[in-house]
């Protein structure tokens, strides 16, 4: 009788766990209007989903287009002054290719910072 009582708490305390795993995961949107790098990879124009998981600065972000994974890399996230005004990438064309070396998100005082951008940016973390 103790057995099931510990194995039901055990799979209801299991059950919370996964369900504020899955609400702590963060997402956002990216529309490109042309190819770009991020992070050495590229990405064609288009529409994607973009998924981020890890705590503190550092997040393992998974970019989707509809339910496939086009990409995953890397990727910091720092503080903003104040919040974006809307979903935007900021590409960076000093390497002779585009690269986004951020991608911000309406009403957020945060964003997502890639390669060395990542490394510069003078408040890091997620508050």
């Amino acid at each position: 009788m103790n057995r099931n009582i510990l194995l039901k708490s055990l799979v209801f305390g299991l059950a919370i766990l996964l369900a504020t795993s899955a609400l702590a995961s963060n997402k956002g949107s990216l529309n490109l209007h042309e190819a770009v790098q991020i992070n050495g990879q590229a990405l064609p124009a288009g529409n994607y989903q973009l998924r981020w998981d890890g705590t503190g600065a550092n997040v393992e972000l998974s970019i989707l287009q509809g339910k496939k994974v086009v990409t995953k890399t890397s990727a910091r996230v720092v503080q903003l002054d104040k919040p974006s005004a809307y979903d935007s990438a900021v590409v960076d064309n000093a390497s002779g290719s585009p690269t986004i070396s951020q991608v911000r998100f309406e009403g957020k005082k945060y964003a997502l910072a890639f390669g060395d951008k990542a490394e510069t940016s003078e408040n890091s973390g997620m508050k």
